[in-house]
């Protein structure tokens, strides 16, 4: 009886092989059924709203993480005081809030200097002179904080709201609750960087315990873009409708069989998008469609700009394709500034700051800012005080991480251009007014998409699971077009 058991399992497994490939190859061939098939599953969740439950501000998110925690001090949130008492001792008043204590030196007043720009009169770093341009179209968040030092625990809070892996990323909450526009395409993108993935890798952009099917989905910038798009073989002419038809019978008996096994269903749904992405995702990496000038406009074919620049084109050809969710990593932590802040800090902002200017400039004049809705910033902030390197030498500083303050920005699709929401203390330390959590900043992207934080949850175990979290959070009111 097991040996005939084996051969069962062998066979199912073999035509479970052919049903996928086949099915995958159905959606390109046969359209008779008329359903959309793929990014977005055929059951009505009991807190999976389908769609905007008020009228959105924005239809996508192009979301650019800044993996490591900028300096807010250094680039967006100028402090006179903490130049003035530059390299005066302080470590006694915040000795709670430092990470390495034993590196922990004196006042450190930012080396970069800082103008005002705009119509807003916004201030902002020398270290970001194309962003600069653009900052009558941001929302500049200097009362964001976080809850903890170490990296992973605040990753882990920035893209799920939780300190703790196996949650929901934030892209996956927003595409299980909206889908995606287009069918052919992936609802969430994840745009990798060639160097390699960020601190915590796959599980910034896991779907948690929602399907697994709405994970992000990760285009590589070396080699194959998409893995497993084309095909391994081609269907010999030969093969009939009625085969076809029998194939996809047998895939959905597999599947009924397993009701409830998301990572199977995923995983069959993922051919069959694979299958229509052989066209349509070829078509949006393409950018030999673009002009010279546009390519010049993100940096493409210099240095250090040409890996980011390529990747915030894809961003928006994207977008312009209706994907939901797309997000921006940089290769482990470049903004993590423990040591030679002088010159570490200048090669990040040389590798993005042109590539970011180019992407508010190429949606503005296609018409897509209104619609697309641009996220910028890291897990934490840093310190005003300086970090030691080894050799105790003051001119090889950097800053230590930050809980207490830090710094995003908002532009696009429902965000009002040239204000500054918050503010943090006199050395920069901690968010003092206008204090917004992560929660908070995630419960204001769901407004401008057209969700409450009320309105996508998951019921599980007796609780109602939520991007939020349990505590209730606040729409960043002020920084919105339609409050």
């Amino acid at each position: 009886m097991r040996n005939g058991q084996e051969v069962h399992r062998r066979g199912l497994f073999r035509s479970l092989a052919g049903g996928v490939s086949a099915a995958a190859m159905l959606s390109l061939l046969d359209s008779e059924s008329g359903v959309a098939r793929g990014a977005v599953r055929a059951e009505d969740e009991s807190g999976r709203p389908r769609g905007p439950v008020h009228e959105p501000s924005a239809t996508s998110v192009i979301h650019l993480f800044m993996n490591g925690g900028p300096s807010q001090m250094d680039l967006l949130d100028p402090k006179p005081e903490l130049v003035r008492r530059h390299g005066q001792e302080h470590f006694d008043r915040i000795a709670g809030e430092v990470e390495f204590p034993d590196a922990a030196g004196a006042l450190l007043g930012s080396p970069f200097r800082f103008a005002q720009y705009g119509q807003c009169g916004m201030w902002v770093s020398e270290l970001l002179p194309e962003l600069s341009r653009h900052v009558d179209e941001l929302s500049l968040l200097r009362g964001l904080y976080t809850t903890n030092l170490t990296h992973e625990p605040a990753l882990y809070k920035y893209h799920s709201g939780s300190e703790f892996t196996g949650r929901p990323s934030l892209g996956a909450w927003i595409t299980w609750g909206l889908g995606s526009e287009n069918q052919n395409l992936p609802g969430y993108v994840v745009l990798e960087d060639p160097q390699g993935l960020p601190v915590n890798g796959v599980d910034n952009w896991t779907s948690g315990f929602l399907p697994a099917s709405f994970q992000g989905t990760r285009f590589r910038a070396t080699g194959a873009p998409v893995l497993n798009v084309s095909p391994d073989f081609v269907e010999p002419a030969s093969v009939t409708a009625v085969e076809r038809q029998l194939i996809r019978r047998l895939d959905r008996l597999h599947q009924q069989n397993r009701a409830g096994q998301s990572r199977l269903e995923s995983r069959i749904e993922a051919w069959e998008l694979a299958a229509r992405m052989q066209t349509s995702a070829t078509d949006a990496l393409d950018l030999s469609q673009e002009t010279a000038a546009t390519l010049e406009l993100y940096g493409i074919g210099r240095e250090p700009t040409d890996s980011y620049g390529r990747r915030c084109l894809i961003a928006r050809r994207l977008v312009e394709r209706g994907v939901r969710f797309v997000q921006l990593f940089i290769n482990s932590q470049i903004w993590d500034n423990h040591s030679s802040i002088g010159t570490a800090l200048p090669a990040a902002c040389a590798r993005t700051d042109r590539p970011i200017a180019g992407l508010l400039t190429d949606l503005k004049q296609r018409g897509l800012l209104d619609q697309t809705l641009l996220v910028w910033g890291g897990e934490m902030g840093r310190l005003p005080i300086s970090q030691l390197a080894a050799d105790r030498n003051p001119g090889s500083s950097g800053r230590d991480h930050s809980k207490n303050a830090m710094v995003a920005w908002l532009a696009g699709g429902g965000v009002r251009g040239g204000v500054v929401h918050g503010s943090t203390d006199e050395l920069g330390f901690a968010a003092v007014d206008g204090r917004v959590g992560v929660p908070d900043l995630h419960a204001t992207l769901l407004h401008l998409l057209g969700l409450g934080a009320d309105d996508v949850y998951v019921s599980r175990a007796g609780l109602k699971e939520r991007l939020t979290g349990v505590v209730e959070p606040t729409v960043i009111r002020e920084i919105l077009v339609r409050a």
